[in-house]
């Protein structure tokens, strides 16, 4: 599996997304939108808003949270195939 994390170094639901992946073990590539050239407008691009954190999984571009919920941790276990997710 391949997952990338789209994100930027002052966005805190990004910094809960890193530490879900880090407690999962779960290995992935990172491209901050702020340093990486066209990565903010790629993001637009293929989900249509200006939204971060946002993964793409093997090509599918998955948003791992809700505005109002929070990351969505049961959700993106069950995606990643995480027997137990923790907050």
């Amino acid at each position: 599996m391949e997952l990338i994390l789209y994100s930027a170094f002052w966005c805190p639901d990004c910094r809960v997304a890193r530490r879900f992946l880090r407690q999962n073990n779960v290995p992935y590539k990172e491209i901050d939108i702020e340093i990486t050239p066209g990565a903010a407008e790629e993001v637009i691009r293929r989900t249509g808003k200006r939204s971060i954190p946002q993964f793409v999984i093997d090509g599918e571009w998955i948003q791992p949270y809700s505005p109002g919920e929070g990351f969505l941790y049961e959700k993106m276990a069950k995606r990643l195939g995480i027997q137990q997710s923790s907050k």
